[in-house]
């Protein structure tokens, strides 16, 4: 039989204020993870879009993305604890004040600022292995323009 693999997309905002991170905290199959802003590209939506809706949805916040912070690949269980690669695309930028009216997606306790000392010493809490990778790539400086996401407007439409 001839399998194609197919990785799955997510997006990421990686969001720094003053000197630390904006993570989330949500519950999984494997317990109360940490998390940046994060989730499943949509049909129909552009990379950079979905990184905007992700951390609207899970933190109360309209994320601004300034560049592409980089594109992973990773291999954990997913929801179901099937094995699943993984293909993150990861923004940085700036994020508006919390709205209080806003609920936060179903399964996220809490959006929480942490610093990259409280980050790095909470690895055996984090999601993906790629949440303590984003922030160490983004102290580092990291950035790539966001023109470097190039779409074509055929593939902003829902497959039929």
């Amino acid at each position: 039989m001839n399998t194609r693999w197919k990785p799955s997309v997510t997006v990421a905002a990686v969001i720094e204020h003053d000197g630390s991170y904006l993570l989330v905290e949500e519950h999984t199959a494997d317990g109360l993870r940490l998390n940046t802003p994060a989730g499943h590209l949509e049909p129909g939506e552009s990379p950079m879009e979905g990184a905007v809706r992700e951390a609207l949805e899970e933190t109360g916040r309209v994320f601004s993305p300034t560049a592409l912070l980089g594109i992973y690949m990773a291999a954990s269980n997913d929801a179901q604890g099937q094995p699943t690669a993984w293909m993150r695309m990861a923004f940085c930028g700036h994020a508006s004040e919390t709205d209080p009216a806003r609920a936060l997606d179903e399964g996220i306790v809490r959006a929480i600022w942490m610093t990259p000392a409280e980050i790095e010493a909470s690895q055996d809490r984090h999601r993906s292995p790629l949440v303590w990778r984003c922030v160490q790539d983004h102290m580092e400086g990291k950035r790539f323009d966001l023109s470097a996401v190039v779409m074509d407007s055929s593939a902003l439409k829902p497959p039929l």
